[in-house]
């Protein structure tokens, strides 16, 4: 008889364990202020996962990036945080096109992205969203602030890029001027009768703000700046997004932020009405920001209607608010 066959050993193939979900903070409606939520991980590998990007419903995305210039960003309990001087020009470049590509896809026909970047970076990221997007540029504005970092070598950096882009049809973004209009120069400093009389579409004596943008409560958030959170030196002012979102949302719309940071973005959205959704890198920051969002806004939004912003003082005997 022919010896038995050998009967082949059975191997069970184990499916590999499914990745944790990342831990999410949230904050429910309330008083008619809507949800909001952070979501802690990486913005490149979140954001895809998210279901106001796979529908693409994002009304506006505000993105204000690690700069790799070595910040100081908080660490959480596990001691993580993201390393702001690691990588190389090509690498940060990279970096910095895969999450432009992540919020983009989001974005609804008509949808804004605002970045705010320094002059490092701010010429390649206008060539990929404008070239490789074909997103429509706006904008191209410049928050200008007093106290740069001292430098005696060349001269001191005293402004940011704030980029902003619409996606698709033009036609479709949103604008609101009305709430963000200042008092223009030719009333303030000349009490110029022509402003009062102006038939422009813009009330007499306002106008749209310039694209250079300075001024009361716009200067860096540091020291003992009531806005500033504890141990974060990387955060923007509260008008810098009041005006953003205010120009560029309507309430009920949704605002995502793909580096929460110290949650400036989620706080002025939510108090304006508007629904928020931010990744945060580091848990710790994510906490913090949430609780901030959860507070609300330190200085009252929209006092800053009808401001003037003019850099000199009234001539032949005119007032900043008269005609």
């Amino acid at each position: 008889m022919p010896p038995p066959t050998a009967t082949a050993k059975k191997t069970t193939k184990r499916a590999p364990k499914p990745a944790p979900a990342p831990e999410v903070f949230k904050a429910a409606a309330s008083k008619g202020k809507p949800a909001a939520r952070i979501v802690v991980g990486d913005c490149r590998e979140i954001l895809p996962t998210l279901p106001e990007v796979k529908k693409q419903q994002l009304d506006l995305v505000f993105a204000d990036p690690p700069f790799n210039w070595a910040r100081d960003y908080d660490r959480d309990r596990t001691g993580e945080a993201w390393d702001d001087s690691a990588m190389t020009e090509q690498e940060y470049l990279g970096f910095t096109y895969d999450w432009i590509d992540a919020c983009h896809a989001g974005l609804r026909d008509g949808g804004a992205l605002w970045i705010n970047i320094p002059d490092d970076w701010a010429a390649e990221i206008v060539v990929h969203c404008k070239r490789d997007l074909k997103m429509t540029m706006v904008n191209w504005c410049v928050w200008h602030y007093r106290f740069g970092q001292n430098t005696k070598s060349r001269f001191i950096n005293s402004k940011v890029h704030a980029l902003y882009f619409v996606k698709g049809n033009a036609g479709k973004r949103t604008w609101n001027a009305d709430p963000i209009l200042e008092t223009s120069d030719r009333r303030a400093i000349y009490a110029d009768a022509r402003t009062e009389t102006k038939r422009d579409g813009v009330p007499p004596g306002l106008r749209v703000p310039m694209d250079v943008w300075y001024g009361k409560y716009w200067g860096r958030i540091q020291g003992n700046n009531k806005e500033r959170r504890h141990k974060h030196d990387n955060q923007l002012p509260e008008v810098y997004l009041e005006r953003v979102v205010l120009a560029c949302s309507n309430a009920g719309d949704t605002v995502l932020d793909p580096f929460t940071g110290t949650g400036t973005t989620g706080v002025v959205a939510r108090a304006l009405g508007r629904k928020y959704v931010g990744t945060e890198y580091a848990r710790l920051n994510a906490e913090r920001a949430l609780q901030r969002i959860k507070a609300g806004p330190v200085r009252e939004l929209g006092t800053s209607r009808g401001m003037s912003t003019a850099i000199h003082a009234p001539r032949r005997g005119s007032s900043p608010n008269a005609p």
